[in-house]
């Protein structure tokens, strides 16, 4: 059988719409705040509603689908088989919890492993990201243009300062040289808009020591239409299933970059 990818994806950006608008109006409202494996990794009862809802409605309108969210949701799936629904319902909650910006809703829709649809709502800015496989990827309806080419003193790199103040490598190829070697670093605190960033051409590379499949997926498919190269720091695909390493460059630049992290191990991650 072959999917109708469009009616789903249109079908999925009016149920992230829907979430989109709980989480505006939760923010006049006091969060029930929790943390999870460390002080820093902040959950809300609203991570849970988002996914729920969202959930609910994939249980409803397609029961044959499996789905993994970051909450709850999929937390047995062993296999991409199928279709399979990757969810984070707010990437960015320390954002969501601190700022009351930055923070996405990040969808995507795989198939037998491969990303068929990405949606990443940047929702404070009302910015769409999608893209369907083969179909190009679009910021509110307009499409983007294929990445282009540049050099590493050329180029604006994703990195979280916390891996450049864990890093206790100091020779020519340390995140310290790399980064001095760049022309400036930026860190947003939201893979998801910081893929779609990479994708847009707002960055030129995202690097990441640790990241979750509902972290990524919905930005793979967005930067394979682009041509951005994603690859972990071994130079493999990224795993749907388990957690990953994320190097994201233009295509000139994810060689020398991945010079610089692989098998970086300057600290335990």
């Amino acid at each position: 059988m072959s999917e109708n990818w469009k009616e789903i994806k249109d079908i999925a950006v009016k149920w992230v719409e829907d979430a989109g608008k709980m989480l505006k109006e939760s923010l006049h409202n006091s969060l029930d705040i929790k943390t999870k494996s460390n002080p820093n990794d902040l959950v809300t009862e609203m991570d849970y509603k988002v996914e729920r809802f969202l959930t609910e409605n994939i249980e409803k309108r397609f029961p044959q689908h499996k789905m993994m969210g970051e909450e709850e949701a999929g937390k047995n799936i062993g296999s991409t088989d199928g279709i399979l629904w990757i969810i984070d319902p707010i990437d960015g909650t320390t954002n969501f919890v601190h700022q009351k910006y930055n923070f996405a809703i990040s969808v995507a829709v795989v198939k037998d492993g491969v990303g068929k649809i990405g949606i990443i709502y940047n929702v404070m800015q009302d910015e769409w990201f999608t893209a369907i496989e083969g179909e190009g990827a679009y910021i509110n309806g307009i499409r983007l243009p294929m990445a282009t080419s540049v050099d590493l003193p050329e180029a604006i790199i994703g990195l979280n300062g916390r891996w450049l103040a864990r890093e206790k490598r100091i020779d020519d190829k340390s995140l310290h040289e790399m980064v001095r070697k760049s022309r400036s670093v930026r860190s947003y605190g939201t893979a998801a808009i910081e893929l779609a960033f990479a994708a847009c051409g707002r960055l030129d590379s995202y690097i990441s020591f640790r990241l979750s499949p509902w972290d990524y997926a919905a930005g793979l498919v967005l930067l394979k239409e682009v041509g951005m190269v994603v690859t972990d720091f071994q130079n493999k695909q990224p795993s749907l299933l388990e957690q990953s390493t994320i190097l994201v460059a233009r295509p000139s630049l994810h060689e020398e970059l991945l010079s610089y992290v692989y098998n970086h191990n300057g600290f335990n991650h």
